[in-house]
């Protein structure tokens, strides 16, 4: 896996400041010199405090203004940090590869080097991996889950098709409903429980492993933002169409073309609608309206917050 020497920063790294601050990358490409990020995590005491989207925005508005940030190419606010004031720079397969080169100190490490030896042993490339989230920054906890990271969508669906195979043969399982309905409260989303489980049972993005939870998640690091195109919020809108295009639909930001005369495409940052429908599939869309000043084609964004209240993806024909 290789970044770029120009700007070596990608989705689901951790970047800390010197105040205490780790933020999770949220961009590709620099946003006015700067990475673009969100605030996820506070020094507190000697550990780490996990921080929600309104408590993040308040106590960097409050104690540090200079990490708010509004992008005018997609009309929205964000975190973003100068490269000078990050003081680590979090690596998730750099991260990964020490972790499952040491002893193990806790459950947790133990059942990600046990999964890392499941998930080669049906197809994943080592060096296509990384972790992410608490175990990222030794955060975890004994009810932690595992985040992974696959860089690749090649590989991010070779690996899918063996998670898979490794739940049909035992390796691993699936979410029972205690898991399900602890992972339904921490997205916080608007879906129903029913309709929340039935869209993730079908992703095979999830599973567990004695107990414990792990998602992965796709960086496709090939991938290019457009600097050149800028959007323009149009309030918000709730409607019903036909998927038409589900390739990138995996990707972060997620992207799903649809079969409407006036929005092109739904384009998803919050990890609960990724894989959410597919091709040929009718669905509800609720979301914040995107247009381009340009060319005046719209999109619709879900996830404008991470816990994207009042923005969702539901199948309805099922």
């Amino acid at each position: 896996m290789n970044r770029s020497p120009d700007f070596p920063y990608l989705p689901k790294d951790f970047i800390e400041t010197e105040e205490g601050l780790i933020f999770a990358v949220v961009s590709y490409g620099p946003q006015a010199g700067k990475v673009g990020c969100f605030l996820r995590y506070v020094r507190s005491g000697s550990g780490w405090q996990k921080v929600a989207t309104e408590e993040a925005n308040t106590l960097l508005a409050e104690n540090y203004p200079q990490y708010l940030y509004h992008s005018q190419q997609f009309d929205a606010a964000f975190h973003a940090v100068s490269i000078e004031c990050i003081v680590q720079h979090h690596r998730p397969e750099q991260v990964l590869i020490d972790l499952i080169s040491i002893e193990a100190c806790d459950q947790i490490m133990r059942r990600l080097q046990r999964l890392i030896i499941i998930l080669v042993r049906y197809g994943a490339g080592i060096h296509e991996l990384g972790v992410t989230g608490s175990l990222l920054i030794g955060a975890q906890k004994s009810e932690s889950d595992i985040d992974l990271v696959v860089y690749g969508r090649d590989e991010f669906h070779k690996i899918r098709s063996g998670l898979k195979q490794a739940v049909t043969e035992g390796a691993l399982s699936l979410l029972d409903d205690a898991l399900m309905r602890d992972n339904f409260r921490r997205r916080l989303g608007e879906l129903s429980y029913d309709d929340f489980s039935w869209h993730e049972n079908r992703k095979f993005n999830k599973a567990v492993i004695d107990g414990t939870k792990f998602d992965i998640g796709m960086v496709d690091f090939q991938l290019k933002e457009d600097e050149n195109k800028q959007y323009k919020k149009q309030g918000v809108l709730t409607l019903v169409t036909r998927v038409i295009d589900d390739q990138f639909s995996f990707d972060f930001p997620a992207r799903y073309s649809l079969n409407h005369d006036e929005i092109s495409e739904v384009v998803v940052y919050t990890q609960t609608y990724v894989g959410q429908a597919k091709v040929g599939e009718k669905i509800e869309v609720s979301g914040a309206i995107e247009c381009d000043v340009v060319t005046g084609q719209c999109r619709l964004i879900v996830g404008s917050s991470r816990e994207a209240v009042g923005e969702y993806i539901k199948v309805i024909n099922k």
